[in-house]
């Protein structure tokens, strides 16, 4: 099982202009947060659903492709250099396949409660044998149409039954929208 070269430079293009990374101005009303939530969801999606291929590393054009245009989008909101972002969010993690340099953004919450981190990049692309039984080839579409995912998760309540118990956000929009 291989992953072929059309579907990689197809999954590049979104993120390209005249050949180069480009940002995505399109994402740029959105929060931090977000942006880097999203850019991982759709990165980790792929690199998923093709985890079996015996070439999987060849997702390193993809990641880098993808972490330049996050980075891009990055210093567009804040109105910094590319350098900038990167002296601000990036760090070190542990993962199961060793130390990787990853994009991370933590959000602080109430006392007693876990901060809300996004990560971009910490998915090893080293050949894995075993299968998992969810594999995610497109994400859910993010619908930031009135509240910032952010504010969705600080709400600590269900946004479709209303429980404070086992919270999870859902993403609801309206059949007519």
């Amino acid at each position: 099982l291989r992953v072929p070269v059309a579907v990689i430079q197809a999954k590049c293009a979104p993120y390209m202009q005249r050949g180069k990374s480009a940002s995505r101005m399109e994402r740029s009303h959105d929060g931090i947060f977000s942006i880097v939530a999203r850019y991982q969801a759709e990165y980790r999606g792929i690199v998923q659903y093709y985890q079996l291929a015996t070439n999987l590393p060849a997702f390193a054009r993809l990641r880098w492709i993808m972490e330049s245009s996050l980075t891009k989008t990055l210093s567009q909101k804040l109105r910094v250099p590319v350098t900038k972002v990167y002296k601000r969010y990036q760090t070190t993690v542990q993962t199961d396949r060793g130390l990787m340099k990853v994009l991370r953004v933590v959000v602080p919450r109430d006392e007693g409660k876990a901060p809300l981190v996004a990560q971009w990049s910490g998915i090893s692309l080293g050949r894995r044998r075993e299968t998992v039984d969810i594999l995610e080839d497109q994400p859910a579409p993010v619908w930031n149409g009135r509240t910032e995912i952010v504010e969705r998760l600080l709400a600590d309540a269900c946004e479709l039954c209303g429980s404070q118990e086992r919270i999870q956000v859902h993403h609801i929009r309206a059949l007519k929208d």
